[in-house]
This record gives C-alpha cells, sequence and structure tokens, in this order.
C-alpha cells in the first residue's frame, strides 16, 4: 500500500496488563509470541506491505531499543516511534500532520495481520468510495480458522462479523471520524460509547442487528458525517488477536500451521479451554 501505517501500542491509564505482567515485561507489545515480541510480527507485516512511514504510538520511550529484533534495523528511518496520548483518538490525530495517507491504523496485538490482508483493505476501500473503513471477518471465515480463536460477534440481518482491529483512514479530512473513539473503544463493555458517538438509534440497530451491514454503517456515516463502510477481509486470522493466554498460544499454533514458524525454546502445546466469555471490542486500542 502506499501511505503511512499507525500501529497502537500504549497503555490504558493507570492500568497495568495481566499478559505484560504474566510474561515479566515491561508492556504487552513486548510480550513474546513464537519468539519474537509480539509488535514484531505486525512491523514485519507493516514493512512488508510498502507503507512509507510506520508509525508506533506508545507510552514506552526506549520501546525501540528494548524491542531488540531486527525488524527495527530492516525499516530504518521508516519507523517511527511517537508518544501516545491517553486516549485512542489523540494519539491518532498526533500522527496527523507527519502521516502520508491512507492511513492504516491497527494494534500491537494484532499479530495474524498480513501484507495481504492490508493490501485487502486498501483494495475494499477504494471498491466502496469509502472514506474511512472498519476490517471485519465473517464469522465462517474465523471459525474455520480456528473454532476457539474468537467467541463474540456482531450480528447484522445479513451477516456476523468480528472486528480485525484495522481501521483505514483515507485522507486526512476523515480524520473526524476518529473523534467517535475519543472515550475509548471497548463498545461491547461500555454500550454508552457507543450512543454517544453514534446517536441512540444507531446504538440500537447496531446492537441488535437491526439490518444490513451496509445499511448500518450508511446510518452511522450519516452521524459521523463521514463516509464509512465494513470492509470484510477474507482471512479470518485477522480476527485473532493476542488478548490472554488462551489467544496467546492459539496464534502461536496458527503461526505454525500457516507460516511454518518454529515453536518457541521450551514451549509446549496448551489445550484451549472451551466456554468461557471472551468479549471482543469493536476497537480494541491498548
Amino acid at each position: 500500500m502506499t501511505g503511512s501505517i499507525l500501529i497502537l501500542a500504549g497503555r490504558r491509564p493507570g492500568a497495568v496488563d495481566a499478559l505484560a505482567a504474566a510474561h515479566g515485561v515491561a508492556d504487552k507489545c513486548l510480550v513474546p509470541v513464537a519468539g519474537r515480541p509480539m509488535i514484531a510480527h505486525v512491523l514485519e507485516s507493516a514493512a512488508a506491505s510498502g507503507a512509507g512511514k510506520i508509525f508506533v504510538s506508545t507510552h514506552h520511550r526506549a520501546l525501540a531499543d528494548d524491542l531488540d529484533d531486527p525488524i527495527v534495523a530492516a525499516l530504518g528511518e521508516r519507523l517511527v516511534v511517537v508518544p501516545a496520548a491517553d486516549n485512542l483518538t489523540d494519539s491518532v490525530l498526533a500522527v496527523a500532520d507527519r502521516a502520508d495517507f491512507p492511513l492504516l491504523i491497527t494494534t500491537a496485538d494484532n499479530c495474524l495481520l498480513t501484507p495481504e490482508t492490508i493490501a485487502e483493505i486498501g483494495s475494499e476501500a477504494a471498491r466502496l468510495g469509502a472514506e474511512a473503513g472498519v476490517a471485519l471477518a465473517r464469522r465462517e471465515d474465523v471459525l474455520a480458522v480456528h473454532p476457539e480463536g474468537q467467541r463474540r460477534f456482531y450480528e447484522f440481518s445479513d451477516v456476523a462479523v468480528s472486528n480485525c482491529n484495522a481501521y483505514w483512514i483515507g485522507h486526512r479530512g476523515a480524520l473526524k471520524a476518529a473523534e467517535a473513539f475519543r472515550g475509548g473503544g471497548q463498545f461491547v463493555k461500555k454500550p454508552m460509547r457507543v450512543m454517544q458517538a453514534f446517536g441512540l438509534i444507531n446504538l440500537l440497530r447496531f446492537r441488535f442487528g437491526l439490518g444490513p451491514i451496509h445499511h448500518i454503517f450508511r446510518r452511522i456515516s450519516g452521524q459521523l458525517k463521514v463516509d464509512v463502510a465494513p470492509l470484510l477481509v477474507s482471512d479470518g486470522a485477522t480476527a485473532i488477536d493476542v488478548d490472554n493466554e488462551r489467544s496467546l498460544r492459539v496464534t502461536e499454533m496458527l503461526m505454525r500451521r500457516i507460516g511454518g514458524v518454529s515453536p518457541p525454546p521450551n514451549c509446549r502445546e496448551i489445550p484451549v479451554e472451551r466456554g468461557a466469555a471472551d468479549a471482543r471490542p469493536l476497537a480494541a486500542a491498548r
């Protein structure tokens, strides 16, 4: 793709990430996944995408030094580490004047995002003529990759989808769509954020799937005054991010199966628990 990529790798104010604490690292983005810090996998795909600049938004000032991965040297001046703000919107706006557009926004735990999916997101946005977009994977595609990879889906009248933690901004003016996430992105747990951003009627339609997905997104676009489209991607693995030990093990297993990645030293296959509630935020910015 042309343009830029922004990887959100910040922390929630005052919160200690349980996965980072369990693995003895300062930030979640440094948790080892298949023998590398999780953000290294995202940086690898971003580098292969052809984006001119790759921004990392983080509270960890020495991230580039502490990352200790060859991808840092490979990226060279394409990699730009910037201070994270205390909310998603300001972290995005902080790079707006330095980024080339289109701008793809993703998260440091999106380890299964591939260069092919990055290209597909841009192609789908162009096909729909969208100013901004949210990458989503169909339920059947996610479950085909791994039956326990994702447990929460958004039901619309025509399709059930899971969020892929990837957002496409076509031009600088479309950044006003990011204002919807100023209060944070965990819409599943805090539906009042949907109402504040999209309006009460759109909240009800979104939460209860009252209509086809493109119709509901058109209504949301009217509220935001930006043409925001659902960008349906073909790789269901993109909807599986690393939130906890269960999803970390699923991710490592998929990396070995799909890409031939060797397991990390002393790693053994851990059975995946079934049945536990595992909510998936619409925009799980860290």
